[in-house]
C-alpha cells in the first residue's frame, strides 16, 4: 500500500534513478580511499559549496558531531541556539563524544545573530573557572521552517571570527535555504567554516551527506568517523543515489515550498486551524488545532492512518506536516478531504 507521509521528508523514497545508479555504481573499500563513488561524491560537494574537501558520512548527526569532535576540545563550550537540532535532537552527543559544554542562547525566532554571539562568548578565556568558547554551531534552514537571510549569516560568521571562535553549520536542509532566498548554496557556505548537507532528506538520497570545510579539517574528521564506525565498505552504493540527488533534486526543491504554501491555504479553510506563517520558508507547515477536543486529537493520527495518510501526533493541538517529492498536488486535496471527513465523523465530539 502506497502512504502518503507527512511526518518528515527523511521519509523520501529514492527515484528510479536514484536506484539504477545505485545498481550499477563502480565501488571501492572508503576507508582506503580507493572507492571511485564515494570520492567523485566528496568532490562534487566541496565544489558545490566552495570547500577544499569533503567527507560522505551516513547521517546529519555524526556530521555534525565530527565537527563538533573536530573543532573543539575536552572542557571546551560552544555557542548554539536553545532549539537548534545539534542540542535537542543529537542525544547529548556532544557532552559524551566530545566532553564540551552547551551555551545555549535563547532568542524569539530561532536565529544567532551577532548580538547574541557577542553575549555568549566568555568574556575571559583565560580564567580558570569558566570554560573557552571554542566553537559557534549555526543552522540553515532551521527546524521551525524559517531560512536565515545571508546578511545574517554574514554577521554573525563576523563576529565568530573577531574572536577567533570557528562556525559550524547544521545544513541539513541548506539547499531548502538557499531555494527559498534564491541564492546559490556557495553563499550561504561562504559564511561558516564547515557544513554538514543532507541529501537524505528533500534531495531524496536513501542514507547519508557530506560534510565539508577545510582539508585539514575533513582529514582530521576522517579518523573521527572511523572511530565512530563510519568507514563503510563499498559505501560507493550509497553516495551513487546521493549523486544523483545533488545533480537532479535541488532544482525541485521550489515544488515542495510552494506544495506546502498550498497545503497551509486548505488547512486554513478548516474550523479551528491557524497555520504559523513565520514557519512557513519552506517546505514544512506548522499548524495549530483550537478548540477541538482531547479525543479528536488524540484519535486523529490513527483514523488518518487507516485512509492511508501518517501523521505525527501533535501535542496540544500543535502539528507539523512536511511536504516532499513524495506527496503531490493531488495528495494534498485527497489528505484535505480526509481531514473533513473524520472531522464530520467526530462531529459531536469537537462543538
Amino acid at each position: 500500500m502506497r502512504y502518503i507521509d507527512f511526518r518528515s521528508d527523511s521519509v523520501t523514497q529514492p527515484t528510479e534513478e536514484m536506484r539504477q545508479a545505485m545498481y550499477s555504481a563502480e565501488v571501492g573499500y572508503d576507508v582506503f580511499r580507493d572507492d571511485p563513488t564515494v570520492n567523485r561524491l566528496e568532490k562534487m560537494m566541496a565544489e558545490r559549496t566552495g570547500k577544499e574537501a569533503g567527507l560522505f558520512v551516513p547521517t546529519g548527526t555524526m556530521s555534525n558531531q565530527l565537527a563538533v569532535l573536530t573543532w573543539t576540545n575536552r572542557g571546551e563550550e560552544m555557542i548554539l541556539s536553545s532549539d537548534s537540532h545539534i542540542l535537542e535532537f543529537e542525544v547529548g552527543a556532544a557532552a559524551v563524544l566530545s566532553s564540551v559544554g552547551y551555551r545555549v542562547v535563547h532568542t524569539e525566532d530561532s536565529i544567532l545573530r551577532a548580538k547574541d554571539i557577542e553575549a555568549a562568548v566568555r568574556p575571559y578565556p583565560e580564567d580558570i573557572h569558566v570554560p573557552r568558547t571554542s566553537l559557534v554551531c549555526l543552522e540553515n534552514a532551521l527546524g521551525r521552517g524559517s531560512v536565515v537571510p545571508v546578511p545574517l549569516m554574514k554577521e554573525a560568521y563576523e563576529a565568530a571570527k573577531r574572536h577567533g571562535l570557528n562556525v559550524h553549520t547544521d545544513g541539513a536542509r541548506i539547499f531548502n535555504a538557499a531555494a527559498a532566498l534564491g541564492v546559490n548554496i556557495r553563499e550561504l557556505a561562504e559564511y561558516t567554516d564547515s557544513l554538514s548537507v543532507h541529501l537524505s532528506k528533500g534531495l531524496c538520497a536513501p542514507v547519508g551527506g557530506v560534510l565539508v570545510g577545510p582539508g585539514a579539517f575533513i582529514e582530521k574528521a576522517r579518523r573521527y568517523r572511523h572511530m565512530l564506525g563510519g568507514g563503510m565498505s563499498q559505501s560507493g552504493i550509497l553516495a551513487a543515489a546521493g549523486i544523483v540527488a545533488l545533480e537532479k533534486m535541488p532544482d525541485r526543491l521550489l515544488e515542495d515550498h510552494e506544495n506546502a504554501r498550498y497545503l497551509g491555504r486548505q488547512l486554513e479553510t478548516l474550523p479551528g486551524i491557524t497555520v504559523d506563517q513565520t514557519r512557513a520558508d519552506i517546505n514544512m507547515v506548522f499548524f495549530k488545532w483550537e478548540h477541538r477536543s482531547e479525543v479528536f486529537l488524540n484519535a486523529l493520527p490513527a483514523r488518518m492512518l487507516e485512509k492511508g495518510i501518517k501523521i505525527s501526533a501533535g501535542s496540544d493541538g500543535n502539528f507539523r506536516f512536511v511536504v516532499h517529492n513524495d506527496i503531490s498536488h493531488s495528495d494534498i486535496n485527497y489528505t484535505i478531504e480526509i481531514l473533513k471527513s473524520i472531522m464530520n465523523q467526530y462531529h459531536d465530539f469537537i462543538l
